[in-house]
């Protein structure tokens, strides 16, 4: 969880833009006041109502998606491109839980043997905190909000440090769709604040994105005050090349997916094990792309850039091979040009932490078995691709990966109706999809003998 100012530093410049005052201890408890208010009128509308406003807030993020993607590309980094596509996903998870979540949330009766009558209700909780990430700034809100708004839920929501902009345009939003006062409520919180709000016996969940720091903070607040929470934390996740027939398509989509929002994306293909006869090749066709690239976009910021580079230098000067770039810009902005990594051992920091960045590290390895004692030879399990000209083999191999996401020959499967998870040290949880709508919800038994 972060302490530091909420400020708007321009990654590409490195200068501070503007910043914002901390929330109020005050106006902490007014808003999670105004939050549990908000929750006993909210929870009582129609679901079918509710509908109509979740609805809403997808539309109104595309009405604004220039402005939208203007500020994430100032905040944090990611191209106007790319943050139009995050905005299109963001409306197709509003949209989503608005068409589906009437269903989803139905009465589900179930069958017993002692003759009576047993519904199971899904019902809403109360008051929910919301602790997001940067990387994702509007679309990793979405995926909390809509579900639990569609629920009956309210929100109290801190967002990152660095992207308050994006929080107060999220906030606006949702205010301008209809959605009543004290149903979403924006807090630029600190630490003690935070911990405030989740011992609150009003807010009833929480649910966090971000590094295994903050979510081992927040789930043992949670569990000290007996409060659900879900955790997406990092992830370090591989790609398995077996074989193909189209070795420079299977590299386009490689190096697109890891260079993605600058590699800044949890699920990316960070770790890429490939067969000895594909391996050679392989690695010359990556770094040609490396090499390629002219005009790239910064990381997240200064800091985020450092750590990077601190790790592939370490794992150079143990013997890594750095076949392109991995070249920290000067500083204050936050460049480091897209890099090319192998020879990856088990000394290296870079073969246990997690490469939150443009780079791609490829392993060698020769059969199914190595492939998989490698990709499972890791304290994350996000998410995690194969990919083979034999489907059967691919599935094979997939269905024993440890992770929550398994893919067979894409390297991510998403949608609004997929759901987005982990095991191990990625944390515990799904969020998008039917499974989305299944957290933060009172499963109530109506037993009618």
């Amino acid at each position: 969880m972060s302490g530091q100012t909420y400020q708007v530093i321009d990654p590409s410049t490195g200068e501070v833009v503007e910043t914002f005052e901390h929330t109020s201890d005050a106006e902490i408890q007014r808003a999670i006041t105004a939050s549990a208010v908000a929750y006993a009128s909210w929870k009582d509308m129609p679901i079918t109502d509710r509908a109509v406003v979740v609805r809403r807030i997808g539309d109104l993020f595309v009405e604004r998606a220039v402005d939208l993607a203007t500020i994430m590309s100032q905040e944090m980094g990611k191209s106007v491109a790319e943050g139009m596509e995050e905005i299109e996903f963001c409306r197709a998870i509003f949209e989503y839980y608005a068409t589906e979540g009437p269903a989803l949330a139905a009465d589900q009766e179930i069958q017993t043997t002692s003759g009576g009558h047993a519904v199971v209700r899904k019902l809403p909780v109360g008051p929910l905190l919301g602790i997001m990430p940067w990387n994702f700034p509007y679309y990793q809100v979405a995926r909390f909000v809509a579900p639990n708004l569609m629920l009956g839920n309210t929100i109290l929501l801190k967002h990152a440090a660095s992207v308050p902009r994006s929080a107060l345009a999220i906030a606006e939003i949702i205010s301008d769709a209809g959605v009543p006062l004290g149903a979403y409520e924006n807090v630029f919180a600190t630490h003690a604040q935070l911990e405030t709000i989740i011992a609150d016996p009003r807010v009833q969940g929480i649910s966090l994105t971000g590094s295994e720091r903050a979510g081992s903070i927040v789930a043992a607040l949670a569990g000290k005050h007996l409060k659900k929470c879900v955790l997406e934390l990092g992830g370090s996740d591989p790609m398995v090349v077996l074989d193909t027939d189209n070795l420079d398509d299977l590299v386009d989509k490689a190096w697109s997916f890891r260079m993605y929002n600058s590699g800044q994306v949890c699920n990316s293909n960070k770790r890429m094990i490939v067969m000895s006869d594909l391996f050679d090749d392989f690695v010359a066709k990556l770094a040609d792309k490396a090499l390629a690239v002219e005009n790239f976009s910064p990381m997240s910021s200064r800091a985020a850039a450092e750590s990077l580079s601190a790790l592939v230098d370490d794992a150079v000067s143990k013997g890594a091979t750095l076949h392109a770039g991995g070249v920290l810009g000067s500083g204050p902005a936050a460049y480091y040009s897209p890099a090319v990594l192998s020879g990856v051992t088990e000394n290296m920091r870079a073969y246990r932490e997690e490469l939150f960045g443009p780079v791609a590290v490829v392993y060698r390895v020769s059969s199914d078995e190595e492939a998989l004692d490698l990709a499972n030879d890791t304290p994350y399990g996000l998410g995690g691709s194969v990919f083979s000209t034999d489907t059967d083999r691919a599935e094979r191999v997939a269905t024993r990966l440890d992770v929550g996401m398994s893919n067979v020959n894409t390297t991510a499967g998403e949608g609004a109706d997929l759901p987005f998870g982990g095991v191990k040290r990625s944390g515990f949880g799904r969020e998008l999809g039917p499974l989305g709508m299944d957290e933060f919800v009172n499963k109530r038994l109506t037993y009618i003998a």
